[in-house]
Formats: structure tokens, C-alpha cells, sequence
């Protein structure tokens, strides 16, 4: 499914490299810790969780090249949402800092909102933010997602750390308690 400057497809078992150097680069999980793959078998079984996604929802995260004629690596990053818990599509994305700041995620993100409301239209869209991580809050909050929820990060390292939870709908107590409790 392309977007205006992106191609983005479906993850395949060939994409490994490109997505462990991603999830491995501090630059990229500097903000969320819990995000860090020391491990190359992390990283596969998180794309055979993103492959099963797509067969189970029709939808997941996208590994996104740009469209665009490039001298280098075309690798953007990847990005898209999942059905979560049951309850709601969960919507995110990770760049290659080479692309930051030229309004990819938001691009990413909207295409995977729109399929989401095409498949799942009962389902909120979600995103969750990592308290401090004013980038990710931004293009959240650009895309009309806003916040409904602010608590520890279960599983973080820092127990002081704190997850925000957004939403492009109001909750309810048992969508909200499913998708924080864990």
C-alpha cells in the first residue's frame, strides 16, 4: 500500500537485518529502553509476531522503503498498527534517523489508520508514548490521537519511567484496563 513518498509492505523473513540494525541503534530506542534488541533472534521473533498479526488481522506493522530515488540504503524503518489485547489497534512506528523529521511517521501512520477504520471501525486506535519522548507525543497528537491514560511502564528498567496511552476515541474502563494492566 503505498503512501505519497513510501512504499510500504508487509514484513518478510529477508528484512531481518535491515530491522535489527534498527531496533539495535541507541539513536532509535534511546527513548524506550524496553524497545532494544541486543539479540538478532529478538528481532525475528518480533517480525513472526508482525507476520501473524497480518494473518490473523489484516493488518500490521509495515516495513517502509521510500518510493522516493535514493543513492544509499532505502530503508526508512517500519511502522503500521495491530490489533492489541482484542480490544484496539495499536499504532506505531520506528525510523531509521536518517528520515527523521520529514513527516514520514505521520504518513506511515495515517495509512495504517485508515486501513484500521476500513477493517476494525468498533476498535479505537491507540498509540503508546513513552513519558519524555516529545517526538513520538507530537506525531501522535498531530494525528488526532489524544491522551487518555498516564502510568508506570510495566517492564521498564527505570521505575520511575511512565507510559502515556493515546486514543482517537474515549475508552472504556475494561478497553483502558486491558491495555495498561500488563
Amino acid at each position: 500500500m503505498p503512501a505519497a513518498r513510501l512504499v510500504l509492505r508487509a514484513p518478510e523473513p529477508e528484512d531481518l537485518p535491515e530491522v535489527f540494525a534498527l531496533y539495535s541503534d541507541p539513536r532509535v530506542w534511546g527513548p524506550d529502553p524496553l524497545s532494544r534488541h541486543d539479540d538478532i533472534d529478538q528481532t525475528e521473533r518480533m517480525i513472526e509476531n508482525w507476520r501473524r498479526a497480518w494473518q490473523r488481522d489484516g493488518l500490521g506493522m509495515w516495513i517502509v522503503r521510500s518510493a522516493e530515488p535514493v543513492q544509499d540504503n532505502d530503508f526508512v524503518g517500519v511502522g503500521g498498527c495491530f490489533v492489541r489485547y482484542g480490544v484496539a489497534w495499536n499504532l506505531g512506528f520506528r525510523l531509521d534517523p536518517r528520515w527523521w523529521g520529514q513527516g514520514h511517521a505521520q504518513e506511515i501512520s495515517a495509512a495504517a489508520i485508515a486501513q484500521a477504520r476500513v477493517l476494525r471501525p468498533d476498535l479505537p486506535v491507540t498509540a503508546y508514548v513513552l513519558d519524555g519522548n516529545d517526538r513520538s507525543r507530537r506525531a501522535v497528537e498531530r494525528l488526532g490521537l489524544t491522551h487518555v491514560w498516564r502510568g508506570p511502564d510495566a517492564g521498564n528498567p527505570d521505575p520511575a519511567a511512565i507510559r502515556l496511552l493515546f486514543s482517537d476515541r474515549p475508552l472504556s474502563s475494561r478497553v483502558q484496563d486491558a491495555l495498561t494492566e500488563r
